[in-house]
């Protein structure tokens, strides 16, 4: 239903015309989606008191993890691709009975009982899309900020939480030439059917591109994979225990990254093997630079010849592919799991501080200038995001919450965040891929939140 609430018929509703200071009016709170990243962000403001809006353009909360609502991204088959504990929120467990990589249902179930655990469902307002955002002194560290909605009505908020998520907006690559064939971004893959008689080229080397790939062997006539480079291609458990927290035992013993790397490298060689051996590209980076790829199943199907691999796409011509090797085959159908650029279709970049295809912020959530605006979840993390969108949120509120109660603890993250260039890779020299313009080591850059955190007072609130 369409948000109709008669608070919001004028521009500026009664109760946002108070001055932000005032202690006798709550500051108020417009969170833009109600996914995993808005619902985290409703959860960590209310408890700071403040009154919390959140905006949802579906009927239903959930966003990417919603299988069937045209937000969604997941296909039927999906599971994370961290284990439980990297996956959930630090305060709120996953059932026991989950199963180490949950299913997308599972993960819907959970954020729904989030909601209701923490009472957010009454400040979400459904089927309600938000078109336009303006800060209302732009340049002024504590503006409001005026939100338009779909059906014409406006409102001013005191404090701006984008949350809609960055896995949306498809990124196609170009080449040259036209495919006469069937394509479509992995965006809008859902179940494998499609493949059923068909000759299949999947194009990306990411978890969705191997999911993929892995889909269409099954049932394709014919199914290659393309790759711009080979990736280290791990399997999602090592001697029965998920893959990740053997990963953060390694860290929790705070082992240098070279013998991490090499303890790595060596388990890989022996569970997985040579990629040469199988058939894979050999990659052209060392473990941990690239996005982890977790995947026990492509291995297995390009070794019995199911998935062959091709390099990197040169050129269409009708239903024929050429490679940049100089090879070509015949293909019916392409599914590009080429990622996703990052979008907010309903701000100006400039309010972002976007520079070179994404904003600039400190740590990804706090603008250099605007002390009440912040993002939540813009981070491609090595491990699960939940955790860390947590203490993203739970810093962002008690910043704010300084800034309200005029606390001096503000004026150190105030001055930290005027120059929001940092260094959040743990050491790992990512390849240079708009894949990793927000990747983030989990370990390190959780330390730093929490840091954060530590750093304001505990809120006094009603």
């Amino acid at each position: 239903m369409v948000f109709e609430d008669s608070r919001y018929e004028n521009d500026v509703p009664a109760e946002a015309q108070s001055d932000s200071g005032s202690c006798t009016v709550k500051q108020t709170v417009a969170v833009i989606g109600a996914g995993s990243s808005g619902l985290v962000a409703a959860r960590h403001f209310l408890c700071h008191g403040f009154e919390v809006h959140v905006f949802e353009r579906e009927d239903d909360l959930g966003g990417n993890w919603n299988y069937g609502k045209p937000c969604a991204r997941v296909y039927r088959s999906t599971h994370t691709i961290s284990s439980k504990p990297g996956t959930e929120y630090p305060d709120f467990p996953m059932p026991q009975e989950y199963p180490d990589y949950p299913h997308h249902s599972q993960i819907l179930a959970y954020l729904r009982a989030y909601a209701e655990q923490f009472r957010l469902v009454e400040h979400i307002h459904f089927s309600t899309e938000v078109i336009r955002v303006e800060p209302v002194t732009e340049g002024d560290a504590r503006t409001g900020w005026v939100i338009t909605f779909k059906n014409g009505h406006a409102e001013r908020f005191d404090v701006l939480v984008i949350g809609n998520g960055h896995n949306w907006f498809p990124k196609l690559p170009e080449y040259r030439g036209v495919f006469s064939g069937k394509s479509l971004h992995s965006a809008d893959y859902r179940t494998p059917d499609i493949f059923a008689g068909q000759r299949v080229l999947a194009v990306g080397g990411g978890n969705s591109g191997c999911d993929i790939a892995v889909e269409a062997a099954q049932i394709a006539d014919c199914t290659w994979h393309s790759t711009r480079r080979g990736y280290w291609y791990m399997p999602k458990h090592i001697f029965a225990r998920p893959i990740d927290q053997v990963g953060d035992q390694l860290l929790a013993l705070r082992l240098p990254l070279w013998f991490r790397r090499l303890t790595a490298t060596a388990l890989h060689r022996l569970l997985v093997g040579r990629p040469e051996r199988t058939g894979l590209p050999q990659p052209d980076h060392r473990l941990f630079e690239t996005h982890p790829v977790i995947n026990s199943l492509l291995p297995y199907y390009v070794g019995q010849g199911d998935i062959i691999p091709k390099p990197d796409i040169e050129r269409f011509d009708g239903d024929t592919v050429y490679f940049i090797d100089g090879s070509s085959i015949e293909v019916d159908m392409i599914v590009f799991a080429t990622g996703y650029l990052i979008r907010f279709p309903f701000i100006d970049n400039r309010h972002l501080n976007w520079q070179d295809g994404r904003p600039h912020l400190y740590l990804n959530i706090f603008h250099p200038n605007y002390d009440s605006l912040f993002i939540a979840g813009l981070i491609q993390p090595d491990s699960g995001q939940f955790g860390l969108v947590h203490w993203q949120m739970l810093a962002a509120a008690r910043f704010a919450t300084a800034v309200r109660d005029g606390h001096s603890s503000a004026d150190v993250l105030r001055k930290r965040k005027a120059n929001p260039h940092q260094h959040l890779s743990g050491g790992v020299n990512y390849k240079e891929s708009t894949r990793h313009y927000i990747e983030v080591e989990h370990w390190g850059y959780g330390k730093l939140l929490k840091d954060w955190v530590r750093q304001f007072p505990l809120p006094i609130t009603d």
